[in-house]
């Protein structure tokens, strides 16, 4: 492993490592948006070129296709893989029950639509995301550019009504622009603080004229998989209510660290 490596960027390896050891040959696969999904890609692609691994794979963004055409997976849109067998991504900030925000990539949509397309769902991340309840992060609104204004008034106001320590809200950037997502749509960060109740929260968003989506993943994630800088993994399966503890060797997989320059 390279020294140039971060502790936080052997965290999000270590943990992309493992998940891809759930993948399975013939699968269609969800490639998820981020730093941490970029480590997950890399180990595909090592997995396709060294062990013959025959997949499909349906990138959440134009950033992640890009990426897995380059270590060679075979990528296709949603409509021509119609199901998909596992999603693996990262998350902004997941809680006990295993709730997520996501976003902060600009790919909330794709990653949503992905997600629940599929019949599991691992997060990978390390053990600085995780929170006892969520709101830390900003939340993303995914909204579309006409009217946005009245929009964003809208949901500030309906924040009034919910049990939020935040109500502060930001058009996102790109530089002194707004920042685009792959479907042409703007993105407002909430600045919450805490969300008591998120599954509400969710649904209230989803109701205003405006808004295409939100970064509050509810009931969709199955398994987390949290990753240390010295190896160690913590899998947490919400369904089986199990919590199991792992070591990845990093010095099997010096291949990955070939082509990062």
């Amino acid at each position: 492993m390279p020294a140039e490596l971060s502790p936080i960027d052997k965290a999000k390896f270590a943990a992309a490592r493992r998940a891809v050891d759930f993948v399975e040959d013939g699968m269609k696969l969800g490639l998820g948006t981020g730093s941490t999904a970029a480590w997950m890609v890399r180990c595909l692609g090592e997995m396709v070129r060294e062990e013959g691994l025959r997949i499909t794979g349906v990138p959440t963004s134009s950033r992640t296709a890009d990426l897995a055409r380059q270590v060679g997976i075979r990528v296709v849109g949603l409509d021509e893989a119609k199901w998909l067998d596992l999603t693996i991504d990262g998350a902004d900030e997941f809680d006990p029950e295993l709730s997520l925000i996501k976003g902060g990539g600009g790919a909330l949509l794709q990653e949503k639509i992905v997600a629940t397309a599929s019949d599991q769902m691992i997060v990978i991340t390390d053990a600085a995301k995780e929170v006892a309840q969520l709101g830390a992060f900003p939340l993303p609104v995914e909204v579309v550019p006409f009217g946005w204004q009245t929009t964003r008034a809208l949901i500030e106001e309906m924040l009034v009504s919910m049990d939020v320590l935040g109500r502060s809200t930001t058009l996102r950037l790109n530089g002194s622009q707004p920042f685009v997502t792959d479907e042409g749509n703007y993105i407002v960060d909430l600045h919450l603080n805490r969300i008591a109740n998120p599954r509400q929260l969710s649904l209230v968003l989803n109701q205003i004229p405006g808004v295409v989506e939100n970064g509050l993943f509810i009931d969709i994630c199955d398994m987390v998989i949290i990753g240390g800088a010295d190896g160690k993994v913590e899998i947490r399966d919400i369904n089986a209510g199990t919590v199991a503890h792992e070591r990845i060797d990093f010095a099997e997989d010096e291949n990955i660290f070939r082509d990062l320059d």
